[in-house]
């Protein structure tokens, strides 16, 4: 009866002869999509290649060895039969391990959206102070963070935001962000010392480029107009602001940030194409969990997937039910235990489906 692991074994198996056949086909490097994917892939699975091969070596040393005392008894040949089965043993988890797909957005650089939801002139607060943390986290992992969208409200707060962080592996330091963010706290202008509880949403995009999405011009509908700052005055005297809108889904991306109008449109295009890649997934996958629409909800105060309560000084992560310090960690950008636990529920859900399939029995 072959084991699950063998069965894993055969599949990286038929894994690595199918990308050797595909690499050496002279008609892959015409095709740049199929050639990164084929490169990454075999990229990832050069850790399993060598486990396979590892495990493989000691079924043979122990089939060997079963052959041998078959035909008599012998303590070294039994010796080595043992010191092989150990082997193939301890290389299960190892194998399972490798055979986890990562992410294919892990490597890419990054767009956050932040927006105030329940909560009013206090959700506005939280929302500024999430992309305070988001801004200091992104930086202290050296990331480039740049502010493509910005929307004031009232007192300092923020009623939307968007961030592009850039560096190796953004997307897989900020998507389990993704949710809906709630705030318990007492405001500076609460005078009878009420906690008051507001919510904001965060959205993580993988940022892409032309090659990843196509977006036809004629798909397009792009209205220019004066940039409006808070309460709706003008904040210049030319038409900069842009505002796109692609027809056949009916996503709109507006930006008006920058002074000039070319400007403000290429910024409107990364988050758009983000958006409709995003959508992408979403319909290729139904259960793909960074779908945005999963990732915001509804933004009541009754969703969420981590707290912040300020009083008790603590945030609460409810999908690892894991509690951290607020003002000495969180607040000074240290989201690295939180990453780190979500990252690691992230692969044994991953490992829950492998073996669900079939693949450890």
């Amino acid at each position: 009866m072959i084991s699950g692991t063998e069965r894993l074994v055969e599949q990286i198996e038929r894994s690595r002869d199918e990308l050797s056949r595909a690499l050496a086909d002279p008609g892959l490097v015409s095709d740049r999509a199929r050639y990164a994917d084929v490169n990454r892939r075999w990229s990832q699975l050069q850790d399993a290649f060598v486990l396979a091969d590892r495990w493989r070596d000691a079924q043979a040393r122990s089939t060997e060895a079963a052959e041998l005392l078959a035909e008599g008894d012998d303590d070294d040949v039994r010796a080595i039969q043992r010191e092989a089965v150990d082997e193939m043993e301890s290389l299960e988890a190892p194998i399972r391990e490798a055979m986890i797909e990562p992410d294919p957005n892990d490597d890419r650089d990054t767009i956050v959206e932040v927006r105030a939801a329940a909560g009013g002139e206090e959700a506005a607060l939280f929302a500024r102070d999430l992309l305070d943390v988001y801004t200091r986290y992104a930086q202290g992992q050296r990331f480039q963070v740049e502010t493509l969208a910005l929307s004031a409200a009232d007192a300092g707060g923020v009623k939307e935001a968007t961030l592009s962080i850039k560096g190796k592996g953004a997307f897989a330091v900020f998507k389990h962000e993704a949710g809906v963010h709630r705030v318990q706290r007492v405001p500076e202008t609460e005078s009878q010392g009420r906690i008051h509880t507001s919510t904001a949403t965060v959205a993580v995009l993988p940022e892409v480029e032309d090659v990843d999405v196509k977006v036809e011009d004629k798909d397009l509908k792009i209205d220019v107009y004066r940039s409006s700052g808070p309460g709706g005055q003008s904040v210049n005297t030319t038409d900069s602001a842009v505002r796109i809108t692609h027809v056949p889904t009916g996503i709109v991306v507006s930006m008006q940030d920058e002074k000039s109008q070319l400007q403000n449109k290429e910024r409107a295009m990364r988050v758009l194409r983000a958006r409709l890649y995003d959508r992408a997934l979403e319909e290729q996958n139904a259960e793909i969990t960074a779908a945005r629409r999963a990732q915001l909800g509804s933004g009541e105060r009754s969703e969420k997937v981590r707290t912040y309560n300020y009083p008790q000084n603590r945030v609460t992560d409810h999908r690892v039910n894991l509690t951290v310090p607020l003002r000495e960690q969180v607040l000074q950008g240290a989201l690295g235990e939180l990453t780190s636990a979500l990252a690691a529920e992230e692969r044994r859900v991953l490992l829950a489906a492998q073996a669900d399939e079939g693949g450890l029995g």
